[in-house]
């Protein structure tokens, strides 16, 4: 609703409209409802439920409710309107009647997204769109109803934004492709995917499955809504809602097109959301199927393909998710060089030696970010990379320490504490760097790798799922 931050101011204090949290409990359709909704499936074998009551689904309680555990779950900065997501149930409280009405009647407008830039791991800056709080709720209500009727219909070969799917099995099964001898992938890019993608030729892709025009009209207007930059909106004439919702399902839908297209000419392939990889067994092949799928896309699809980050290639030598395989007959899983780039920069800036904290504050911000990661990460097959970037953190917090310690004398007398004789002791703490210190054999001595076990420091393999 475009006055909806007043409207959330006035409605403090305000008796609550009947709605979701008022203990009504009969959100759901009633059963003469539901049999006329098996009437028209059956009526409509091409359609996945056949319904005309999707934006009753979509105001049903149990979905509204799980809609808002949802947002409350994620977090995340307010929209134009300044709501935060602490506020979102208090104004629903006061404004859900008329929410619902203007759902239901197809007359809902959603608000602009707010324009925010982030930069780039490898330079430059990233545009992101923050939706309202309210709509990135009623996004949400809309996502759990349509993902349940379009999911089931998706390729196997799709990984991304799918429930009880992943970016690892994705890897997992671009690796049992090169285990049987299809040692060539076809690497495609979809240039600024997100930002390119037609709103008519997505609406018609839509209305071929839904028959609610309720819910194309909404769907329409969040994909017109535009953004808001500088204090101007910007009506969006291409593009799925910038980090909204629904945009990874929208993003699916348009490509799963593609999907069906390489599944008739019998490809080999994964993808997860934009990141489509093919994988056939020579050079000759990829090209052949990179010139033919290119075109595909440019003109069954109306995408641009991004030539300079496509590829035909073995997969040692390329990125996938953030892994890549090493060249053998057998591949395994590893990491890709860019991404132990990254990994490396990160721990730098944590380690850092200047930021004058403790060092139990500054282990636990490690800890934490290397959990993440390795969550991610953790079917990496190279083991002997894990164990040396292990032992460089290790250094690094060797460096940490020994500035800690600051004095010859007092750095002397901490590594004779720790078990080191006094005339090696004497002789280290005139150790000329840090980085040289690190290194010692009196320092390794005096901070064993059991002592980095009590203060919670844990090798990186010991998360790599076996």
């Amino acid at each position: 609703m475009n006055d909806g931050r007043q409207k959330f101011q006035r409605s403090r204090g305000s008796i609550p409209d009947r709605d979701f949290y008022s203990g009504q409990k009969g959100e759901a359709l009633k059963p003469e409802i539901r049999a006329t909704e098996s009437l028209i499936a059956e009526c409509n074998p091409g359609s996945p439920t056949g319904t005309k009551t999707l934006m009753e689904e979509v105001c049903n309680r149990a979905n509204l409710e799980r809609a808002l555990k949802r947002v409350k779950a994620n977090k995340g900065s307010g929209g134009v309107d300044g709501m935060k997501v602490e506020e979102l149930s208090a104004y629903l409280k006061g404004n859900w009647q008329e929410i619902k009405e203007r759902l239901l009647t197809g007359a809902y407008k959603p608000q602009p997204v707010k324009r925010v830039e982030i930069p780039k791991p490898d330079g430059g800056m990233r545009k992101l769109g923050i939706p309202a709080v309210l709509d990135r709720f009623i996004q949400q209500a809309i996502l759990q109803v349509l993902q349940e009727m379009y999911d089931k219909t998706f390729s196997e070969h799709s990984y991304g934004f799918r429930p009880k799917r992943s970016a690892q099995q994705a890897v997992l099964q671009a690796q049992k492709y090169i285990s049987e001898g299809h040692t060539i992938v076809v690497d495609i890019d979809l240039e600024k995917f997100f930002d390119k993608v037609n709103h008519d030729r997505l609406m018609s892709t839509l209305a071929k499955r839904i028959e609610d025009k309720r819910m194309l009209k909404v769907i329409r207007a969040y994909l017109n809504a535009g953004v808001m930059e500088g204090g101007l909106v910007k009506l969006a004439q291409e593009g799925t809602p910038q980090g909204g919702n629904l945009s990874p399902l929208l993003s699916n839908i348009v490509l799963d097109e593609l999907d069906k297209e390489l599944e008739k000419r019998g490809h080999l392939f994964v993808r997860y959301a934009d990141d489509s990889n093919i994988y056939v067994k020579s050079a000759r092949a990829g090209e052949r199927v990179m010139k033919s799928v290119t075109k595909f896309i440019t003109e069954k699809l109306k995408l641009k393909v991004n030539e300079a980050k496509s590829a035909v290639d073995k997969p040692s030598k390329r990125r996938f998710l953030g892994y890549s395989f090493t060249n053998e007959a057998s591949p395994r899983i590893r990491i890709a060089p860019k991404s132990l780039k990254r990994f490396k920069e990160r721990i730098r800036e944590i380690t850092n030696r200047n930021r004058g904290i403790s060092l139990m504050r500054m282990v636990k911000e490690l800890m934490d970010y290397v959990r993440g990661w390795m969550g991610y990460y953790r079917y990496c097959q190279t083991p002997s990379i894990l164990e040396q970037l292990s032992s460089w953190i290790r250094r690094r917090i060797r460096c940490y320490i020994w500035k800690q310690w600051k004095t010859f004398a007092n750095r002397a007398a901490m590594l004779i504490k720790r078990g080191v004789s006094e005339k090696i002791a004497y002789a280290s703490a005139r150790a000329p760097g840090l980085w040289v210190a690190s290194h010692s054999e009196s320092l390794q001595v005096a901070l064993p790798n059991s002592y980095f076990a009590r203060i919670g420091v844990c090798p990186l393999k010991s998360f790599v799922k076996v």
